[in-house]
């Protein structure tokens, strides 16, 4: 499953590159959708002989990100597939249980790396909501309609980050000119989000 997720998100994020670009026009360098489509692309050419278990592949993933994709993302979406790779040591089956600790521990790693919270109008605002609408979701057939829930809340969280004031990154440089746009990294958090609901389906 992690692999067709993940060539999933390349493809879904190298058909937004340009939309996720113009947003990041705005408040940022108006790189960031070449940058992650970039880094995407790099992650599906390894998985034709992907690593024999998840927490190898996660910590590829993360790797692969951190040496491809450029400016302030890649060490954020590197430390969030690392992250999520060392909790995977304990993770037997791709269950609820299981995406919602891999996942908290993604959002733990960026928290920490990016020294940011929730309402700083990052990508931590799709991130932490998805993981909050795991919570108390009970592992079974239901998988799919859970991961559904967490990638709409990561939808809802990155519109959220529109009226926000930037308190983190290249767009805080902006002040409150930064509200009124969409945080780049909230949208594109909120695409894996969706890519993986669309798999797990």
């Amino acid at each position: 499953m992690l692999c067709v997720w993940l060539r999933r998100a390349a493809q879904v994020i190298d058909d937004r590159q340009d939309s996720l670009s113009v947003l990041d026009a705005v408040i940022g360098d108006g790189d960031h959708g070449a940058n992650m489509a970039r880094g995407f692309r790099a992650v599906a050419g390894k998985l034709d002989e992907p690593p024999p278990d998840v927490a190898a592949l996660l910590k590829l993933v993360g790797m692969t990100l951190i040496s491809t994709v450029g400016g302030a993302s890649g060490p954020l979406y590197g430390t969030f597939f690392l992250d999520m790779g060392k909790a995977a040591r304990d993770v037997s089956a791709l269950d609820v249980p299981a995406w919602r600790t891999l996942l908290a521990a993604g959002v733990a790693g960026v928290a920490a790396r990016g020294k940011a919270v929730a309402g700083d109008k990052t990508m931590l605002d799709a991130l932490i909501p998805a993981v909050a609408a795991l919570s108390g979701t009970q592992s079974g057939p239901d998988t799919p309609q859970a991961l559904a829930r967490a990638a709409e809340a990561a939808r809802q969280g990155a519109e959220a980050t529109i009226p926000m004031i930037a308190r983190k990154g290249r767009a805080s440089y902006l002040g409150e000119r930064s509200a009124g746009h969409e945080d780049p990294g909230a949208a594109s958090s909120a695409l894996l989000l969706t890519a993986l609901a669309d798999t797990a389906g």
